[in-house]
């Protein structure tokens, strides 16, 4: 199964084999292993195992766990995913993150927008929540930028880690989506159809 949804600049898009290389170039830092489930340091073999894993998630829809694309070079620079779908409750966990040379470009909020209104508007979710790192202001950015709506805070363990973190969680409802975000549904660059307004 292959899916892309197309933005802008970027595509989010199922990993293909040929991926691994730039998966692991972009990828293979602390920062990024520190809030997310990804080892340090994150080799060729690793790259190659989640590609396969992902590829089995979509097939099975557990989980989307899909490439960011930037346009210009066909390569993969970050992953974005709707973790842990759970079809009954309507509803799915959104992680993300994006290779050190794409950061502050404003990427990673037209990946995160291009996968909620999928999220939404495709796959009928009502709800989507995010598990933020206290100490990762720049996931915090994200999800306010997406207005995202506090909820809570767990401590989870730093997945195999010796460590425990301090996560918020927030959480967006289709209602407040659909609300928040009508006029860019209606013309968005994105590949989605319209919704109708009432």
């Amino acid at each position: 199964m292959s899916l892309v949804l197309r933005g802008k600049r970027i595509n989010v898009r199922s990993f293909k084999k040929s991926d691994a290389e730039s998966l692991q170039e972009n990828i293979n830092e602390k920062l990024i292993s520190q809030f997310t489930r990804a080892p340090y340091p994150y080799n060729l073999q690793d790259a190659e195992d989640f590609i396969d894993l992902s590829n089995l998630e979509l097939k099975n829809k557990k989980s989307f766990l899909l490439g960011i694309e930037f346009k210009e070079t066909g390569k993969v620079i970050g992953g974005i995913s709707l973790m842990d779908v759970d079809w009954k409750k309507k509803e799915a966990e959104l992680g993300y993150w994006i290779g050190k040379n794409y950061r502050g470009k404003g990427l990673m909020k037209e990946a995160v927008d291009i996968i909620l209104k999928f999220g939404f508007m495709e796959i009928k979710l009502e709800r989507i929540t995010a598990d933020v790192s206290t100490k990762n202001p720049a996931s915090r950015k994200i999800v306010d930028k997406m207005k995202f709506k506090y909820c809570g805070w767990k401590f989870e363990e730093g997945w195999g880690r010796l460590l425990l973190k301090r996560m918020l969680i927030f959480e967006l409802f289709m209602k407040g989506f659909i609300k928040l975000n009508i006029f860019s549904l209606l013309y968005s660059p994105c590949d989605f159809k319209p919704i109708s307004c009432e």
